[in-house]
């Protein structure tokens, strides 16, 4: 079985679309690990999109959450608040009711997976450094723990006493064997908004029967996405980050 990962898609179809292709032949079902929208101006699309993939499983993300009015975004920074309330009144019925009946992470796919948003024992809680990593492993029930939310891709690892924790290079797709003995938390990358200052968009290819993990980043069309945004009435600062990765 190969899973597609995708987090964080944001509402960038001119993202997703571009990974599907990119990936095309090299996956069995998708995992999606939240945020389908949010900040982006074709939530529906994406959503659409989505359904179509029939994905193995979907987990909900703090803009999904957001956008279909289980919360009330008041931790957002103003522009995502006006960014999550622009998307509830554009979704329609049908797509609401779907953010509103996605699962919390995690949820556990296999013997090896798990999934989550933010952490596995908190699905809006960020995981940035190696305190964080040790925190969420700690909470893991599975050899391998993929989660997005930080829109940062990263590798953790612990073996024995040793634990260690890097972002890929960018400049190679990483392949990641999940060795036998070892335990792994794992962030892909973004879809539809990465912030590493990499512009182009992040998906990961999970092979279970191979225990290999590869990160992958492809070039979109972000002026497309950008003018998107701006025809949509959403804060330019929404349009201006694409092409920076920020």
């Amino acid at each position: 079985m190969r899973y597609l990962i995708l987090s964080d898609i944001h509402a960038n179809l001119d993202a997703l679309d571009t990974v599907l292709v990119h990936a095309s032949g090299a996956w069995d079902r998708v995992l999606v690990l939240g945020d389908l929208v949010g900040y982006g101006a074709e939530p529906n699309e994406v959503m659409d999109r989505i359904h179509e993939l029939k994905p193995a499983a979907v987990i909900r993300g703090n803009h999904d959450k957001a956008a279909c009015g289980i919360d009330d975004g008041s931790q957002f920074n103003h522009v995502a608040r006006v960014a999550a309330e622009w998307t509830g009144g554009q979704l329609t019925e049908a797509n609401g009711d779907y953010l509103r009946n996605l699962p919390m992470g995690p949820v556990q796919i296999d013997s090896l997976l798990e999934i989550c948003h933010g952490a596995p024992f908190d699905e809006d809680e960020y995981i940035f450094d190696g305190a964080d990593a040790r925190h969420a492993l700690q909470s893991a029930t599975r050899p391998l723990c993929l989660f997005g939310h930080t829109h940062l891709p990263v590798i953790f690892r612990v073996l024995g006493d040793a634990f260690e924790g890097a972002p890929p290079d960018p400049d190679v797709e990483t392949a990641l064997p999940i060795e036998p003995d070892a335990q792994y938390l794992v962030n892909v990358g973004s879809v539809g908004q990465p912030r590493d200052g990499d512009p182009r968009a992040g998906y990961g290819i999970l092979d279970i029967d191979a225990r290999e993990l590869r990160l992958r980043r492809v070039v979109y069309p972000v002026e497309s996405a950008q003018r998107k945004i701006l025809a949509a009435g959403l804060p330019t600062s929404l349009a201006n980050r694409l092409a920076l990765g920020r």
